[in-house]
């Protein structure tokens, strides 16, 4: 079905068609996700029908992996290969497979932290492919094919930063499964779960900054900013739960639960800006439907949960210091900072209170009743709900609560209560934790440049053109062989005497040597190339040299490269193992301008503008 709708959305130029088949796609897409999650078991073989227990979490939102079609390196690195670098293509057979067979596995990692090094190693490789044959002016010819993660649209570009991002989101939507598969019902589940949902978030935000004019809807600026704040939200949500596993051992201790309900209403605000952004567009057109209601719910379930704990801290908890009641009253009656209190900051008897925790027990009912309502009305939600298993068991406690707290005598009706306060400066505000976004690291997966045998980087790329000279012969002098050397794969001539045996021969100052009596030495040390020519007797040495041609870049293509902005700012910080000096930094991995025709999905891309 998606391969027929396929072929008819870039077969027809009608618009009206066009959307039916986009809208087409994404339910097919939301299938295919939800069906992969639900064997992948990403939220954990939990059964409905089971005991209901505090140890039942809510589930999260994972994103699936941008999905892509098999592609040939073989027939453009080749050509590349035999015309530019000058060297047999066929002969680099063996790397070009292995570059295939990595890219081929990146396409079903394990949701594990082996499927993110699988991941972190091609997108290094890419680094690597990009920095010797790519230039500015020319690409590799290759068509790369990605479908959209939120509407399953295809996407193709001939530019290898799509690639790269595309790869880089995938790191972020792993992270995300990780996060989603952890069991929360323990304080390691938890602390992983923040983890992997902070790395999500730092790769969306990377690609968010690093991007313009994102090929597909799924990495525009609008979408990575709104999964940001989802995955932030779900961070914020593992602190909150990682906080309710300590609950049990301190029911009564109101700075607890005054600590809990801060913190659900702060995940409550998190989801509900999440909600805001969903709900207008371009969110609402890309998002899944069961994605909106399910952050709506979660905002109005922990807005509820708030004042469950309010009014536990108000009601069951044990008389906190007068010094701390200034904070409190802050956070339950909603009374405004100031260094100096406008009368009792909360209330001292204990009936008052009763009638305070029993005004938020009233909200946290109706709150819990409007998640639920939520809940019932999206009919694309698992069937399996363990939202709905979590909501119910929250509902049912508040309302045993409520009737423990409502008299017989009782005629009075209760005040409304004020919204908890989720931000307070001062003691009480030391332990909160506000998850961020964590940028990945790629230089922990070392990994070896695939084509090494093509020599440096710094001098073999596609953006250098030289000539080869020799074998010449030079032959020792009473002095030498009239030249010195300096530097490091590969040595270059750094001066040759005038009038010696090196000057006659035809070497030059600033000539690479490349071979040493038929030896390949591109990648030989100083040392080495020097051990190399004081062993040679009077009968001299045959050097095979490289001259760098004026221009490192084909004409015309000037200086449009774009800043890299602090993607990856080094060979080191990729985790390229090379041990060529860094004299040539590879080319951005991502920021790229459409042409004119931005409504065609194989236009070309043009690198962004210098900044």
């Amino acid at each position: 079905m998606r391969t027929g709708a396929e072929n008819l959305y870039r077969a027809t130029s009608n618009a009206r068609v066009r959307e039916t088949v986009a809208l087409e796609l994404s339910y097919v897409n939301s299938s295919l996700q939800l069906l992969k999650e639900e064997l992948e078991g990403l939220d954990g073989n939990v059964d409905a029908n089971q005991p209901q227990s505090e140890g039942i979490t809510v589930p999260m939102i994972p994103l699936g992996l941008k999905e892509t079609k098999q592609l040939d390196w073989a027939t453009p690195l080749k050509e590349l290969i035999s015309g530019h670098f000058g060297e047999d293509g066929a002969s680099y057979e063996a790397e070009i497979r292995e570059l295939e067979d990595l890219r081929q596995a990146t396409r079903t990692p394990s949701r594990s932290e082996a499927g993110l090094e699988l991941l972190t190693a091609y997108y290094n490789q890419l680094c690597f492919q990009e920095a010797r044959f790519v230039t500015p002016a020319r690409s590799l010819g290759l068509l790369f094919h990605w479908y959209d993660s939120l509407t399953g649209v295809p996407a193709q570009q001939r530019a290898l930063a799509f690639e790269k991002g595309s790869v880089l989101f995938n790191i972020g939507a792993l992270h995300t499964q990780i996060g989603a598969r952890q069991d929360r019902s323990c304080p390691e589940g938890t602390s992983c779960a923040v983890e992997a949902f902070q790395r999500a978030a730092g790769a969306f935000s990377l690609l968010r900054e690093n991007f313009s004019h994102a090929p597909s809807p799924d990495m525009s600026p609008a979408s990575l900013s709104m999964l940001e704040q989802l995955m932030t939200a779900q961070a914020q949500e593992c602190v909150f739960e990682g906080l309710s596993l300590q609950a049990p051992v301190a029911l009564r201790d109101c700075l607890a639960q005054l600590h809990l309900a801060q913190e659900a209403a702060q995940v409550a605000a998190e989801y509900r800006l999440v909600h805001q952004t969903m709900a207008r567009p371009p969110g609402q057109d890309r998002v899944p439907l069961p994605w909106t209601s399910l952050v709506h719910g979660k905002a109005e379930y922990f807005r509820a949960l708030a004042h469950y704990h309010a009014a536990l801290a108000l009601c069951d908890g044990a008389p906190v210091a007068e010094a701390e009641l200034p904070a409190l009253g802050q956070i339950f009656l909603g009374l405004p900072a100031s260094s100096e209190p406008r009368g009792p900051a909360l209330p001292q008897e204990q009936e008052e209170r009763r009638k305070l925790g029993k005004a938020h027990l009233k909200r946290a009912i109706l709150g819990q009743e409007e998640a639920l309502r939520l809940h019932a009305v999206c009919r694309a939600l698992r069937r399996v709900d363990l939202l709905q298993v979590v909501l119910a068991q929250a509902l049912r406690r508040s309302l045993a609560k409520y009737s423990e707290l409502d008299l017989e005598d009782d005629f009075c009706e209760a005040a409304e209560a004020p919204d908890v306060r989720r931000e307070q400066p001062g003691p009480l505000a030391k332990t909160r934790r506000r998850p961020e976004g964590r940028a990945p690291s790629f230089s922990r997966v070392k990994v070896a440049d695939i084509f090494h045998r093509l020599g440096p980087l710094s001098v073999f790329s596609a953006k250098n053109r030289w000539r080869l000279a020799g074998p010449i012969h030079v032959a020792r002098g009473e002095g030498g062989f009239g030249f010195t050397l300096r530097g490091d794969a590969p040595v270059l001539i750094a001066a040759v005497v005038p009038g010696g045996r090196a000057a006659a021969a035809g070497l030059k100052q600033g000539d690479y040597i490349v071979s040493v009596n038929g030896q390949p030495c591109r990648w030989w040390k100083h040392a080495d190339v020097v051990a190399q020519l004081k062993g040679v007797g009077d009968e001299g040495v045959s050097l095979q040299v490289l001259t760098l041609l004026p221009g490192a870049e084909p004409p015309g293509s000037g200086d449009r490269r774009p800043a890299l902005g602090g993607l990856l700012r080094s060979q080191k910080e990729c985790g390229w193992e090379t041990p060529e000096p860094a004299q040539a930094s590879p080319r951005p991995l991502l920021g790229w301008n459409r042409k004119a025709k931005r409504g065609k999905t194989g236009g070309r891309l043009s690198p962004a503008p210098h900044p």
